[in-house]
């Protein structure tokens, strides 16, 4: 093993386009795949962008998780804070063996006849809000209209939100999601959110349904803070990640016609675009790991109590594993891509996250087959302040006119 002498740098976040992760990256990975990095703190950790060595970091049980021992590397982070560990039942932030227990009480909800069922009315929901596009005609924001309420109503069916708290449930998402929102309205949300969920754990303890909270409310291992956790954990991850990506997905496709075209016109490959533009739009910019020991990765000596930051848009842009990655090949075998994560932490609900993809960008193209931009590409508003990265907006239009 060695030392890395390189001075370290800030991570870095200039995107070159909406749709490509900084150029800076890639110039690291060439030079080395794990270089030194500086967060905002003070602290000097490291910077993973080689494909190999991201899947290490995330499959080693070596590196931890928890809050409370990482550091932020993103431009802004407040400093003066320090980190807490996350509560009980936000089990993205635990490590085993507090994870495992979370985990496999989860898993054994994700059954095949759940899943069938959710793909049912993941068709239903899409076909009822290109309705209602239809019904408003344009101009209107595909975020608003459709590219967030879909995946919100599919997490309220997962949860089991009854039909008669539908439409207060989605008045509160909508408010914990709006961007221009001041500080105490958005912690008004996110406090009413909790109320909700806490109220839902409640009800189902009372009368038992067949969902997954029911589920794991049936099961009698969890408390009631630990499920309105978990609830509130699902409902975050399950939103904000599949929101972006048929948002920022639509937005590429609507900016490359000839993609859009194909994905109308081939229906059968849906599933291969997909998993292409997971690759290829790298949401989750990066994720961040803690190292419990001395340990070596790629060479390099990484100290106990060092912050690995794993940046999965470096990772699926590796020319090692994915020719020409620069580019969107709707034939690519995209296999082996980070977008859900790699180990004992990836995504849960990724099956369900393609099945709202596959089903929600080919709806769209198909059922409005003029639609474009109604607004230049510079003027789309980008989330580059986020953790989970996408868009505030996508003002489009469709039909004859201009506008």
């Amino acid at each position: 093993m060695t030392e890395h002498t390189t001075r370290p740098t800030p991570l870095p976040t200039q995107r070159p386009t909406p749709f490509d992760p900084p150029v800076e990256l890639a110039r690291l990975r060439g030079e080395d795949p794990v270089s030194r990095l500086a967060y905002p703190d003070g602290h000097t950790g490291w910077l993973v962008t080689g494909h190999a060595q991201v899947r290490q970091v995330l499959a080693d049980p070596r590196f931890s998780t928890r809050n409370e021992i990482r550091h932020d590397p993103s431009p802004g982070t407040d400093v003066t804070a320090p980190p807490r560990p996350a509560p009980r039942g936000m089990f993205l932030s635990h490590d085993p063996p507090e994870h495992t227990r979370y985990r496999r009480l989860l898993t054994g909800q994700f059954t095949v006849r759940r899943m069938r069922r959710l793909t049912a009315r993941v068709e239903e929901i899409t076909e009822e809000h290109l309705d209602r596009m239809e019904h408003q005609g344009p101009p209107l924001d595909l975020v608003e209209a459709y590219a967030s309420p879909v995946p919100a109503l599919v997490i309220g069916e997962l949860l089991g939100v009854p039909e008669g708290d539908v439409d207060r449930f989605q008045r509160t998402v909508a408010a914990v999601s709006r961007v221009d929102s001041s500080r105490e309205d958005k912690m008004a949300a996110f406090v009413a959110m909790q109320d909700f969920l806490k109220r839902l754990v409640d009800d189902k303890r009372a009368e038992p349904t067949d969902d997954l909270l029911g589920g794991l409310v049936a099961g009698g291992e969890l408390e009631e803070d630990e499920l309105t956790n978990i609830a509130f954990l699902l409902l975050g991850a399950g939103l904000d990640t599949t929101a972006n990506m048929i948002g920022l997905g639509a937005f590429h496709l609507l900016t490359h016609p000839e993609q859009a075209e194909a994905l109308r016109d081939e229906p059968d490959s849906g599933p291969r675009v997909v998993e292409e533009l997971l690759r290829y739009l790298s949401i989750v910019p990066h994720t961040l790991r803690t190292a419990l020991e001395d340990l070596e990765l790629g060479g390099h000596r990484i100290r106990a109590g060092e912050t690995v930051t794993v940046s999965i848009a470096a990772a699926d842009r590796d020319p090692k594993v994915f020719p020409e990655p620069n580019t969107v090949d709707p034939h690519r075998s995209a296999g082996g891509h980070l977008a859900f994560g790699h180990g004992i932490h990836q995504c849960l609900g990724q099956q369900l996250a393609r099945v709202e993809m596959r089903v929600a960008l080919p709806a769209l193209l198909t059922r409005f087959p003029t639609l474009r931009m109604a607004v230049p590409e510079s003027e789309v508003p980008t989330r580059e302040d986020m953790a989970i990265y996408g868009v505030h907006r996508l003002p489009v239009t469709w039909g004859s006119g201009s506008g």
